[in-house]
Order: structure tokens, then C-alpha cells, then sequence
């Protein structure tokens, strides 16, 4: 393929985030002039309870775990493949016709302050399984030239941007990441931090669910002050960007840390729905200020309680869907991979220094071919 061939046809993304519940496939198609991609089919695989106690156990240092990664790196290769076998057939379409894979893979470490981070997913055995070439890896370089490594997806975002609001892209997945998109300022975005994973682990350790649906079950519930505050007062939220932030720091250690045996299980995930929201609606004062329209992507768009908080705490501002935009929220973050696969094959940058804190744009993402 030459590169000029790169810029239009049919890319696949990937993504399975920190709230280990899945990976989301888009088949995007990139025309000659539009400067989004076409969401032509999707799909979405679940996570087995085994392979995300696996990949829970990876996020510390364990026994044998160098065997144990490199097994889930070959399964999930193998998840990743069906997944991109199954888009593929309800698309009706053909692995000849995809210019490449954007394969996030799923993060077991970030830890860019030492200069690393890792995303579990065999690449190479991927390419091997679908006949498709593969374009994985992203963070390290960027994390090579002296940046995070994440957040990536602001890069996406700023298509998004218009010429006259000023606008935020929330993306509320496990943890949370905003890109501010204000007309004559530079777009910036980071890891604001918790989303869905501190309510998620909550509910699934109280009540064996996998999230809760809607947040009917914090809608229920009491805030508990005390705890709040203590969550508040978590350092990595007075960080200025760029910064980023995975399990390492928001986990429920943190939260068993500050609990008491006469705290009610409804009000601790009441407590939690409301420190994602304050969370992210400080951000949004503090890097953000002046922001008129919130658009939000993620599983988070899909929570109407943590979405009526969010709304109240922002407000004038207008909280939304990504689907206003034309991008369905539950794909932002898969498309953004695909986008991000293509940037690779063109040989452009795929992040901004203002976010990622890089020294400069770097081409992200190693390629395997098929």
C-alpha cells in the first residue's frame, strides 16, 4: 500500500478500557473529504469473569507473571480476532478491504512517570488470525519523548471542535478524560480522574452486578459527606494537566481505605456517583472555564443519574450525548482507534504535545504486517 492509498478506505478500531468489561470493533470508513469517519458497522465482545480476574491480578506484581501476561496477551489476540471476524460478517464485508487495524489493547500498567506503560494484546498474533495488518502500541512512543502517553483520544476530539462555542468532550469511561474545545485556545486534555470504575467494583463486590444500570441504585441512596471529602482530597486531582491516571491510583484500596462498618453499602455508591461528577465538573471549572456545551462519551453516557449531577454542577453549560455531534457514545473511543491506525499508515502525528505533555508530535503505534 502506497500512502496516498492510506487515507480513505476501511480501518478497524479497537478498544477494551479500564472498566475491563469488553472490547468495543468499529468498522470506520474514511472518505476523501470529511474529516470523521463513517461508523459503518459495530460490535462489542464481553469480557469472561475469568479473563478480567486475570487481567485484574496483572495490575500488581505477582508470581510468574511474565508467563501469565504473555498468555492473556495471546488470548486476548484471539478475543480481538473473533471480534474482528464477527464486524466484519455483519458488515458484509471482506478483510481485503481494511487498510489496517487500530488496536489499543487492554492496559494492565501506566506508569509514565517511570517511563513505561503496558497494553496487553498480542499484535503480531492478531495480524496472523485476521489477514489484516495491525497497528498497536500507542503510548510508547509519545511516552519516549517525554510524555504520558494518554490521554490519545483528545486528538480525536478536536475534529469535533466549532468555530464559535466553546466545548468539552467528557469521556466517561473506567476513568475519565476531558478535552477542552474552545475556539482560539489549543486543545487540551487529561485524565480528569475516577469515571465508572470505583462505582462498578463497588456494586459488583455488594451486590454481584456488573454496573449499575442507569445509577438507579446510587439514585437511591445518601451522600455521605465525610467519605467525600476524603475522596476529594485525593492529590492526583489538584495535579495540573498534562497528566493521566489509571488503577494504579483509583482502586478500591483507596476507597476500603475510608470506609466504616456503619456506612450503607446504597450510600457508599451514592457517594461514589457523586465524587465522579464533582470530579469532573471541578475540571471542567478549572481548566475549562467558560464552557457552554459538555458532550459525553463512554458507558458514563448511558448513566441518567450521573448525568443529572453533572448537568446541575455545570450548569449554564449544556450536558449531552456525543450523539449530537454524530458520533454514537458508546463508539467514540473505537473510532478514535481507527483514526489513530490511519494517522500511523500516513505517517502524521497522532498526539498533542499539549495534552500528552510530549516534546513535540510523534507518529504513535508500531505496525505489524499481515
Amino acid at each position: 500500500m502506497n500512502l496516498p492509498d492510506a487515507a480513505t478506505g476501511y480501518y478497524i478500531g479497537l478498544m477494551s478500557g479500564t472498566s475491563l468489561d469488553g472490547v468495543d470493533a468499529v468498522l470506520a470508513a474514511f472518505g476523501p473529504d470529511a474529516a470523521l469517519p463513517r461508523l459503518a458497522a459495530s460490535h462489542y465482545l464481553a469480557y469472561t469473569d475469568e479473563l478480567r480476574e486475570r487481567l485484574l491480578a496483572l495490575n500488581a506484581s505477582g508470581a510468574d507473571e511474565l508467563h501469565r501476561a504473555a498468555m492473556l496477551g495471546n488470548d486476548l489476540a484471539r478475543l480481538y480476532g473473533r471480534a474482528v471476524q464477527e464486524l466484519l460478517h455483519k458488515a458484509g464485508a471482506q478483510a481485503a478491504q481494511v487498510r489496517a487495524i487500530g488496536n489499543h489493547g487492554q492496559t494492565v500498567r501506566h506508569r509514565p512517570e517511570q517511563g513505561y506503560t503496558l497494553q496487553m494484546g498480542n499484535h503480531a498474533l492478531l495480524a496472523e488470525l485476521t489477514g489484516i495488518d495491525v497497528v498497536g502500541d500507542f503510548r510508547s512512543r509519545d511516552i519516549a519523548a517525554g510524555g504520558q502517553g494518554a490521554p490519545l483520544v483528545p486528538a480525536f476530539h478536536a475534529l469535533l471542535g466549532d468555530s464559535q462555542k466553546k466545548r468539552v468532550v467528557a469521556n466517561i469511561g473506567g476513568i475519565a478524560n476531558l478535552t477542552r474545545l474552545h475556539p482560539g485556545l489549543p486543545v487540551i486534555g487529561f485524565d480528569s480522574g475516577p469515571g465508572n470504575l470505583l462505582m462498578d467494583a463497588h456494586i459488583r463486590r455488594a451486590r454481584d452486578l456488573p454496573y449499575d444500570a442507569d445509577g438507579a441504585w446510587a439514585a437511591g441512596g445518601q451522600i455521605l459527606p465525610a467519605l467525600l471529602e476524603k475522596l476529594l482530597a485525593d492529590p492526583y486531582l489538584q495535579k495540573a494537566p498534562p497528566k493521566s491516571v489509571g488503577r494504579e491510583e483509583f482502586n478500591l484500596d483507596i476507597l476500603d481505605h475510608n470506609l466504616t462498618p456503619d456506612m450503607a453499602a446504597a450510600d457508599i455508591q451514592t457517594t461514589l456517583l457523586e465524587f465522579t461528577a464533582v470530579s469532573l465538573a471541578d475540571a471542567i471549572r478549572r481548566h475549562c472555564p467558560g464552557s457552554e456545551e459538555i458532550y459525553v462519551c463512554g458507558g458514563g453516557a448511558h448513566n441518567s443519574a450521573l448525568l443529572a449531577r453533572l448537568s446541575a454542577l455545570v450548569h449554564p453549560a449544556r450536558v449531552t450525548g456525543s450523539g449530537a455531534l454524530g458520533i454514537d457514545p458508546d463508539w467514540m473511543e473505537a473510532l478514535a482507534f481507527a483514526w489513530l491506525a490511519r494517522q500511523t499508515l500516513l505517517r502524521l502525528p497522532g498526539n498533542l504535545p499539549e495534552v500528552t505533555g510530549a516534546r513535540g508530535p510523534r507518529v504513535l503505534g508500531a505496525i505489524y504486517p499481515a
